[in-house]
Parts: C-alpha cells; structure tokens; sequence
C-alpha cells in the first residue's frame, strides 16, 4: 500500500527503475556476447567490453539510492527488504555482466582461431542461462516468488549441459592437442556461463525473501560433475 509519505514512495521507485535498467543492460550484455562468439563478430565483442562501465555505472546508482533510503527512512519489513534485497540484487546483476564481458574477450580471440564444433554446444549453454537470467530479473520485478523458485530448479539443467560440454571439450584436447588453445577459452567461456547461472539462482532466491520474508529452503539443485574449477574476475 502507498505511504503518506509521498516521497517514500517516489525513492523506492527510482530505486526500482534504476534495478530494472540495470538488469536490461546486463541482459543485452549477455546476448551481445553470446551473438559475438556465434557469429565470430570482433567488433560485437569489442563493443560488449566497452559498454560493461554502464551497468557498473547503475550498480553505483543503486547503491547511492539505497543507502540513502536506508538513512533516511530507516525502513522496515517488506520495505526493508525490498531496499536489502535491491542491494543484493544489483551485485548479482554486476557480476553476470562481467563475465559476459570476460566470454567477450575470449571471443576475441576465438575469432582469429579455426572453429570447433564444441561451439554449438557452449552457445546452448548460453542460451539457457540467459533464460535463467531473462526469468530471475523477471520474477523479481514482477515479485513472483513461484518463478523464482521455477527459476531455481533449472540451475541443475545447467549444469547438466555444462558437465556434458566440459568432457566433449575434454576429449577434443587429447584427441588433437593443436586444439588446446581455443579450447581452453572455450572451457572458460562455458564456466562463465554456468556462473551466469549461479547469479541467476542467486537472484531468484533473494525474489523469494523479498516476496515471502523468509528465505528459501531445501538443498539448492546442483549437479556440476567436472572438475574444472576457477572464474574470471578480470
């Protein structure tokens, strides 16, 4: 219900366009570098790297107007978690536009580099995860707790794919060893992407708190088998 402070309401708004635009912006990010490796595109890779400064530009926004409710409203239940949740949320945001910008990069270089055909496999993968991503910013926008738990359940199709993807690149590296260098980008790029994932599990989880109060129960469905591990952070 509406506050009878008017303006209290206006700052939560904003709060929320400023969360909605960042996640359009991470969302086309994603796409961006998943076409730019389709496609072998460089200059849409490139263009993916350069424009990461607008989210994080958002996610300062974010921050600024969130701390600025928290001091000067001092909110409680559902408003406070809307403002926590919000906080949360834009980090999540943040760092899958990240590693689509480190997937833009590897492309550069996969570009200049003879295709293989585990590539249709790791842009299948990109496309799950960014449905995960395009349904978890969805349902926190649209506070459907039951998206986001549905949202939740398919990291574990994910990571099928992934596991899968992750032994095919495997056995194409012992089985011609001149296709070591791209396909080690490639397993970083597929491990972005199952990141992208997490991010996105993570984001459907802080929708059921903020939604529900309470936080989601149960064992979150995991079933990465490889044993490649490490993101980029760059």
């Amino acid at each position: 219900m509406p506050h009878i402070v008017k303006s209290f309401d206006a700052e939560l708004a904003k709060l929320e366009d400023a969360l909605s635009r960042m996640g359009g912006l991470a969302e086309a990010q994603l796409d961006a570098a998943i076409r730019a490796l389709e496609k072998r595109d460089s200059e849409l890779a490139a263009r993916v790297v350069s424009d990461d400064a607008q989210v994080d530009a958002c996610e300062t926004f974010i921050g600024e107007q969130a701390i600025k409710v928290l001091a000067l409203r001092a909110p409680v239940a559902n408003d406070l978690r809307t403002v926590v949740s919000a906080l949360k949320v834009a980090g999540e945001i943040e760092r899958i536009a990240d590693l689509a910008a480190n997937g833009a990069k590897r492309s550069l270089v996969l570009s200049q580099l003879p295709a293989l055909k585990p590539m249709h496999s790791v842009i299948r993968l990109g496309r799950l995860a960014q449905e995960m991503v395009k349904d978890g910013l969805d349902a926190y926008l649209g506070r459907d707790a039951e998206r986001a738990l549905a949202v939740r359940e398919r990291d574990q199709e994910l990571d099928d794919v992934y596991s899968s993807l992750f032994r095919e690149i495997l056995t194409y590296m012992m089985e011609d060893p001149r296709t070591i260098t791209p396909c080690s980008h490639l397993m970083f790029i597929a491990k972005n992407l199952e990141r992208i994932g997490d991010h996105a599990t993570n984001i459907s989880e802080l929708t059921y708190f903020r939604v529900t109060g309470a936080a989601v129960t149960g064992e979150r469905p995991k079933k990465d088998n490889s044993s490649f591990v490490g993101t980029e952070s760059e």
